[in-house]
């Protein structure tokens, strides 16, 4: 079955049963209307699932999506106790790393500057700019509103780096230039600092803003971006039962666009390891390096998903292709970067080799466009997956380990002439 466009909506209601409270478009969307769509439920306020639904001309939108919700809200999300009150967050520092799409940035920005948290500051750090448009967007527009600093090193993870060593924050946190965070983001992504002080890092849900190219509907399809939506501790003194390949299955602890450090655990990790992430031959797979690194350093890692960021996915299939070759690439080489940087994993990862080759092939194995399955439902394993996009990612993870050499040594040769040229004042 054809992938069909749908539009992406935010409906809240009263309690698991209760009556609508509010229905609106994703940031920047179109009115809910007939045909196919997209909604995340909220319960009064907090994300609690996603549904499909398909709205005829005439029905009231509204109705059809709060009447599934009601039908389809798993078990945990009507039996949940109501929750505790969020405790004070801890100062903030916000890091957008962005190189050359200044229309984007602003509308995260402003997002961004739109932020419930008492107590937080924007930065941004433009990566290798080929033109002033960042910063004079920055500097223009937001004034002192938002932090500018320039890093010439490409590399995401470079940029990422600047960002922490700029901070100034208890904890510092991680979003891109193409999402737009919910209101309360910023507050439920650091507020659990407060009240566990063996935390190190914080991840939250990551939800489409647009599916209207087949190429966002197939990302999306495939599991996207989102973690699901149930609360999950990862706790490297007691490995979680269900993940057997822990802590080498980064990719189920978040992504890189919606993450927190507490910013002392991420430099007792070593930071992020600059021969990974977009930007260099590497591909990606920095914000993996991150969490393993910090959970290896004996810090917790927390997903919850109340700290909410619609994602602007690429849009032409061209886009989807980098996309999964890159993340092919990105897995093998954060492995690489862990194990060249932290040696006495290796053990660790040996053991749980088989297992893990077994997990990369059925995460990366072809599965037909049925039309089943609700977009985002993270780690199904029924998703449509064509087989050409198999194969990239399949090709990504054999390339990685290649690419995280070439990476490594074209950042030594970078630091070389800065070195000697220290050494000869």
């Amino acid at each position: 079955m054809r992938l069909r466009p749908r539009s992406v909506v935010d409906l809240d209601l009263d309690s698991p049963d209760g009556p609508v409270l509010s229905l609106r478009p994703a940031p920047g969307g179109p009115a809910p209307g007939p045909g196919d769509l997209y909604a995340l439920v909220r319960l009064r306020g907090r994300p609690a699932a996603t549904v499909l639904a398909h709205v005829r001309e005439g029905d009231d939108p509204a109705e059809v999506l709060g009447r599934l919700a009601r039908e389809q809200l798993p078990d945990a999300a009507r039996t949940e106790p109501p929750p505790e009150p969020y405790a004070l967050p801890p100062r903030a520092c916000v890091v957008v790393a962005t190189r050359e799409r200044a229309d984007q940035l602003a509308r995260a920005l402003d997002s961004l500057l739109d932020q419930d948290h008492p107590d937080y500051d924007v930065l941004v750090v433009d990566n290798a700019p080929r033109t002033r448009d960042t910063e004079e967007l920055v500097t223009g527009k937001y004034g002192d509103r938002v932090r500018y600093v320039r890093e010439d090193t490409p590399g995401l993870a470079v940029a990422h780096n600047t960002g922490l060593a700029h901070a100034g924050a208890d904890v510092v946190a991680f979003t891109d230039d193409d999402v737009v965070a919910d209101p309360h983001w910023l507050t439920a992504l650091t507020a659990p600092f407060a009240a566990d002080p063996r935390l190190g890092c914080v991840t939250g849900l990551i939800l489409p803003a647009r599916l209207r190219t087949p190429a966002q509907l197939l990302l999306e399809s495939h599991g996207g971006f989102a973690k699901g939506f149930a609360p999950r501790l990862y706790d490297p003194l007691r490995p979680p039962a269900d993940e057997p390949l822990f802590p080498f299955t980064a990719g189920s602890f978040g992504s890189g666009a919606n993450m927190a450090f507490r910013t002392r655990a991420l430099q007792a990790a070593g930071g992020f390891d600059p021969a990974t992430g977009t930007g260099t031959a590497a591909r990606g797979g920095d914000d993996l390096y991150a969490f393993v690194a910090v959970l290896s350093a004996g810090f917790r890692l927390r997903y919850t998903a109340d700290a909410l960021v619609w994602h602007h996915h690429r849009e032409s299939r061209q886009d989807l292709r980098n996309q999964a070759f890159g993340y092919g690439a990105g897995l093998t080489a954060y492995l690489t970067a862990t194990l060249v940087r932290r040696p006495t994993l290796l053990p660790a990862l040996l053991a749980r080799l088989p297992r893990g080759l077994a997990y990369a092939k059925n995460m990366t194995a072809r599965r037909d466009v049925d039309g089943g399955g609700v977009p985002g439902a993270h780690g199904g394993h029924t998703h449509p997956w064509p087989r050409s996009l198999s194969r990239l990612e399949r090709r990504g993870m054999l390339y990685g380990p290649v690419g995280y050499a070439k990476a490594r040594l074209r950042m030594s040769r970078l630091r070389t002439p800065r070195l000697r040229m220290r050494g000869s004042r």
